[in-house]
């Protein structure tokens, strides 16, 4: 998986005095969990738009400037509901033998035969959550729907991947082709026609 890296200062003070100091100065307070002990920092609020603003997944290299480095993802962000500045972010630092669970994109590959048949495809889950070593989590995983037919649904269990486990239910949908309603009229017509006696026999 692609890793982008923030560079913060390690902060002392996690009052709500200092914490509102931060954000006055266009910081953002951050902490990091899940090792040995939390770390509390900051960084600028820009320095999180290629991790927050995109669909894509992300791992995080946080380097701070007393030399300490941790490898993390993005765990929970705070946002102001008005302004929609981020007000603080929590991350979860990985541990190279330990897995971790994160949301993953789900990429289209293929060409439909029900979309070439007038269907329509409808993206039902757009990303899935899995479980894996750090090593092993991909930038995305594929979901193949050449097969699909007008009417049939890709289910997760027949989403390819390896290394990694799929956190859903086996009966989640993850893409179905639905009949457009110009094909569906069509059908219709079609079947009227099929049923009214031709002209000129009783």
């Amino acid at each position: 998986m692609k890793s982008i890296t923030i560079k913060g200062s390690e902060r002392e003070s996690v009052g709500k005095v200092a914490t509102k100091a931060l954000r006055n100065a266009g910081l953002v307070p951050c902490v990091i969990y899940g090792g040995n002990q939390t770390v509390h920092f900051s960084a600028e609020e820009i320095a999180f738009k290629n991790l927050v603003y995109t669909p894509n997944a992300h791992t995080v290299v946080i380097e701070l400037e007393n030399g300490k480095s941790f490898n993390a993802i993005l765990q929970d962000i705070q946002v102001h509901p008005v302004s929609e500045r981020i007000l603080h972010i929590d991350f979860f630092q990985l541990s190279d033998d330990k897995e971790i669970m994160m949301e993953i994109p789900v990429k289209i590959v293929g060409t439909s035969k029900g979309v070439l048949a007038g269907g329509v495809l409808r993206l039902n889950t757009r990303r899935v959550k899995v479980k894996a070593l750090p090593k092993h989590l991909p930038d995305f995983v594929e979901a193949d729907i050449t097969s699909l037919e007008m009417g049939n649904k890709l289910y997760i269990t027949k989403l390819a991947v390896d290394n990694i486990k799929l956190m859903h239910p086996d009966n989640t949908v993850v893409a179905q082709v639905r009949i457009s309603r110009a094909a569906m009229k069509a059908a219709q017509e079609a079947a009227k026609a099929a049923k009214a006696p031709a002209k000129g026999k009783k």
